[in-house]
């Protein structure tokens, strides 16, 4: 029934996001405003609101009393590889430590965490199948390269962002080079890229149910870093998208 409940609220949920984020730009990062209530540092806000993620899943697998299979060991390895990046590594890097982060965006994203940790969980406790045909085969297959190459261009991207700063800025410039020169949100793109990978990977309605919702987040979220820069900066590059190269 939760899990249903969940998958249910996720896609629902998708379409209303996605058209409410390009009327309202949510209020963190460079998009920060006062008037959403209370903030934590955006330090603490990442961390509480990735901790579901990292945790949620890797206990449902554990509880479940089976035997993981290979696959669902890789599969939940991935997850929690990029879970611990986000919860742990990613803010602990963050520069501009004075950032706040508002409290409401906080515990949305926290139950979001939680219900989407629940339902990726379940799935992979019940034990992820491949065929053992051809064509499954190089289904995960793409699906896992998918999602490294995703993982891989989002942390570069992060690592990039966090080097225009000399220690102890807080301004914005203009990331260049790379991907930086299709788009202008090369991390989102990644993150976009590894969540597909994963549905691709699990062929499961809680994999789409995440992707889907990904690409309902993030697309909006680029469009309106995109604005912003074309709006900041006189010298910007016009040509760059949003986060699909030569897209969007």
């Amino acid at each position: 029934m939760l899990m249903s409940i969940s998958l249910l609220v996720i896609f629902i949920s998708a379409p209303v996001v996605f058209t409410l984020l390009f009327f309202f730009t949510a209020p963190y990062g460079r998009h920060f405003r006062q008037g959403w209530g209370p903030s934590v540092t955006a330090r603490a806000g990442w961390m509480l609101m990735e901790a579901p993620a990292l945790l949620v899943i890797g206990l449902i697998v554990a509880s479940s009393g089976r035997k993981a299979s290979a696959l669902t060991l890789l599969l939940l390895g991935l997850w929690e590889i990029h879970y611990l990046y986000r919860t742990c590594l990613f803010p602990m890097l963050m520069r501009g430590s004075t950032k706040r982060f508002p409290l409401l965006l906080v515990v949305f994203a926290f139950i979001f965490n939680s219900l989407n940790g629940y339902a990726n969980g379940m799935f992979l406790a019940a034990g992820p199948v491949a065929a053992g045909d051809f064509l499954s085969g190089l289904r995960v297959c793409v699906g896992i390269a998918l999602f490294a190459a995703g993982f891989l261009t989002h942390i570069w991207a992060d690592r990039d962002l966090r080097r225009l700063r000399a220690p102890g800025e807080i301004g914005y410039k203009i990331p260049r080079g790379g991907l930086w020169e299709f788009v202008s949100n090369p991390n989102y793109f990644g993150e976009i890229t590894q969540w597909c990978g994963w549905a691709l990977a699990t062929w499961s309605l809680p994999g789409l149910a995440f992707a889907v919702f990904t690409v309902a987040n993030l697309v909006p979220r680029a469009w309106a870093n995109r604005q912003w820069y074309l709006k900041t900066f006189d010298d910007y590059p016009r040509e760059r998208k949003s986060v699909i190269p030569f897209v969007f």
